[in-house]
């Protein structure tokens, strides 16, 4: 049965639930670098953008009663893939042992003006 996992007191910029579990799985929207207190979207570097990202991220899932370590799979969302270095420095200070797999892409545009943008999956 699908639950619907939300942060408390987190703004939701659009009509979208934050993480949907189901099947055993956590499914979690595109996670853009957002305050979780003020709803501000940071615009600094990426890996500033991308460390609050991925503790939004981690913060998700103990909602959802798991950790990163329950992550199976992230995709991230690029606007300038000359950045990835800079990304994936940060992202392996969060998936030390173990990373799950990862989708890395590049696009035009992310919501907000953000530069990163991570999704993941996690099983409970």
């Amino acid at each position: 049965m699908k639950k619907v996992i939300n942060l408390t007191n987190s703004p939701n910029i659009a009509c979208y639930s934050q993480a949907v579990e189901d099947g055993g799985f956590i499914f979690t929207t595109g996670i853009v670098p957002i305050d979780p207190v003020t709803g501000e979207i940071f615009n600094g570097d990426v890996r500033v953008q991308t460390e609050l990202i991925l503790t939004n991220l981690e913060n998700l899932l103990k909602q959802a009663g798991c950790s990163l370590k329950n992550v199976v799979k992230t995709t991230v969302f690029m606007t300038d893939l000359t950045q990835f270095a800079e990304m994936n420095a940060v992202y392996s200070t969060f998936f030390k042992t173990n990373p799950p797999a990862r989708t890395t892409v590049q696009v035009a545009a992310l919501a907000k003006g953000s530069s990163v943008e991570i999704e993941a999956i996690a099983k409970k």
